[in-house]
């Protein structure tokens, strides 16, 4: 007798209730999340998903990025493993399926294989990545960058977030909760890595197609904008003696604005955190900080306009100081071919409808593309929402995506 495929063991409805038992720490009156990185919320969704994992024999483990593990043994201890996950941390008012499912859908593609009673030659890891979103601490994608080795350990820990509390000192509270979980050797040789996650985007949905096959990541820059001025008093201070940083860093917001317009609308620049100094309606402001997200499909492109940021906020700075400080430089990249083609074969045979598009937002998946064969799945997200409390997907969609996600973790992994 043919022994059933993987795929045929995955269950809606345990792939649902985990999700939402998930989405009740850090749950918010909206029905969202806000589960920040590293926070108590985020430490009790790692504490369940071991919890998890260990009910079904998979060995915890734990990197000194923060990165968590669940491992199912393979037949070769010595063969590179196949990893699957995603991240757990959230937006402040983010979904509940934003990184979530990623992480949810590799268990519960373990859990299948497990079921199918079929021994894979190579370990499979579900992971859960430190800080994908760097909403708390910034820039993102932290844990996922330092096990590529593309940040360093050491850098990463000194980030520190707006109470001053550093990454290291956020990891140590937390490993306080997890010092049962073992501790492995950061970063190691991986045979692949794949990604599910829900759209974000409205393409899929509108289009009637349970899965996307993603091709590629849009590059993004970000940075971080420190304007300096003088406190003062609002009625006694003349304009002409003024050094309002918050009039300057407007100023620099519109010049970028506009500088980087293009009408086509392909270009996304976006300031997403606005943080004012001393923050009193009677007093001029003495400091600005604000970040600066830039994304475009093309590299080139990309680089050009990223170029032109420190020279459009000195332009803009008049009699204040400005320092203009790049966090992140990510090029647009095009996963192999073979693996998208794997992942569209394994889906006909199950006769799931997919389609190919490319990846806007960033996920943990670019960082690994540089030291493995790496892709992505999408699932449809009700109108394309997401970092938003009303972010939506519906049980069929995302049991859809772990079905093709199973399969092919097998295949990888024998």
């Amino acid at each position: 007798m043919m022994a059933r495929a993987p795929s045929s063991f995955v269950s809606d409805a345990r792939l649902w209730d985990r999700l939402q038992s998930l989405a009740q720490f850090g749950a918010t009156p909206l029905g969202g999340v806000n589960r920040q990185a590293l926070s108590a919320e985020d430490t009790e969704a790692q504490l369940a998903l071991v919890e998890w994992g260990q009910a079904l024999g998979l060995e915890a483990s734990r990197d000194d990025a923060g990165n968590l593990f669940l491992r199912l043994q393979g037949t070769d201890p010595d063969a590179a493993p196949v990893l699957s996950g995603s991240h757990l941390d959230s937006q402040p008012t983010g979904g509940r399926f934003d990184g979530a499912y990623g992480v949810m859908a590799a268990l519960e593609a373990v859990q299948a294989i497990l079921e199918s009673n079929v021994k894979p030659r190579r370990a499979i890891d579900v992971v859960a990545w430190m800080n994908e979103e760097g909403s708390r601490f910034a820039p993102g994608m932290m844990g996922s960058a330092v096990f590529a080795g593309d940040r360093t350990l050491e850098q990463t820990l000194l980030v520190r977030d707006a109470e001053g509390l550093s990454v290291g000192e956020a990891l140590a509270a937390q490993q306080a909760h997890l010092a049962h979980v073992l501790k492995r050797t950061l970063g190691h040789p991986v045979h692949a890595y794949v990604e599910a996650h829900i759209e974000q985007g409205p393409v899929l949905e509108r289009e009637g197609y349970p899965v996307g096959i993603v091709t590629g990541i849009q590059g993004k820059h970000t940075f971080q904008v420190l304007v300096t001025g003088e406190a003062a008093h609002a009625g006694t201070s003349r304009r002409c003696e003024r050094k309002d940083a918050l009039l300057a860093a407007t100023a620099m917001v519109q010049g970028l604005a506009a500088a980087l317009h293009d009408d086509a609308d392909v270009t996304r620049f976006t300031v997403g955190r606005f943080d004012v100094l001393p923050n009193a309606p009677s007093v001029v402001a003495s400091q600005v900080e604000f970040s600066i997200d830039l994304r475009h499909p093309d590299s080139a492109t990309l680089r050009a306009l990223g170029a032109m940021v420190d020279s459009i906020c000195q332009a803009h700075r008049g009699p204040c100081s400005v320092q203009v400080h790049r966090l992140s430089a990510a090029d647009s990249l095009r996963f192999p071919p073979h693996m998208c083609e794997q992942a569209a074969a394994i889906a006909k045979r199950l006769q799931i409808a997919t389609r190919e598009l490319p990846s806007a937002a960033g996920h943990d998946a670019r960082y690994l593309h540089k030291v493995t064969p790496s892709a992505m799945l999408f699932v449809p997200c009700h109108l394309g929402i997401t970092h938003n409390e009303a972010e939506s997907a519906t049980p069929s969609d995302l049991a859809a995506g772990t079905r093709v996600l199973a399969d092919w973790l097998l295949e990888l992994a024998s």
